[in-house]
């Protein structure tokens, strides 16, 4: 019985962490715990130290990738490192207020943040509204790029964790 819960419990650690990271939460690390918990409760039986290190190093890869994808995007739109460092504000700070609606309010939040954080601050450093206007669309561009790519790196991991159930 405690091998059908640990897979259970390893399974729903790697849906719900791929249904946070699109809303901005800490979905990957949630897998991560995952893991560490159908580790625990196999007895390490299947996962060893190489596994554990791989599903920490994906989702540390995730967290830089995200800022690095949307700094890079925001900045190939025209905006500068300020609106960039808007963008990844702005967008944090989006998908925590989020808007008054369930679950998907913080994806909007945190688009509409980013556009909000590369334009403003590109605004206040050029004064040009087309030049603050493409920082804010490639900073959303930027958020939705990062987001596919956590998301897929979210699916590795899911689907590393789920062979090394397999394999116990």
């Amino acid at each position: 019985m405690s091998g059908i819960i640990s897979i259970a419990v390893l399974i729903v650690c790697c849906i719900l962490g791929l249904v946070l990271v699109p809303l901005g939460l800490p979905g990957l690390w949630v897998m991560v715990l995952g893991v560490l918990v159908f580790g625990w409760l196999t007895h390490f039986a299947s996962v060893g130290i190489g596994l554990i290190a791989l599903v920490v190093g994906l989702a540390f890869v995730g967290e830089v990738a995200e800022w690095w994808v949307g700094f890079r995007v925001a900045k190939k739109y025209g905006g500068s490192h300020r609106a960039a460092w808007g963008a990844l504000i702005g967008g944090l700070v989006g998908a925590f207020v989020g808007v008054p609606l369930p679950v998907i309010g913080s994806v909007i939040g945190a688009l509409l943040g980013a556009f909000i954080g590369a334009a403003v601050l590109e605004y206040t450093r050029a004064a040009h509204g087309r030049n603050a206007m493409n920082a804010g669309w490639g900073a959303v561009v930027g958020r939705a790029a990062a987001t596919a790519l956590k998301v897929a790196i979210g699916l590795v991991i899911a689907v590393v964790a789920i062979f090394a159930a397999v394999r116990a």
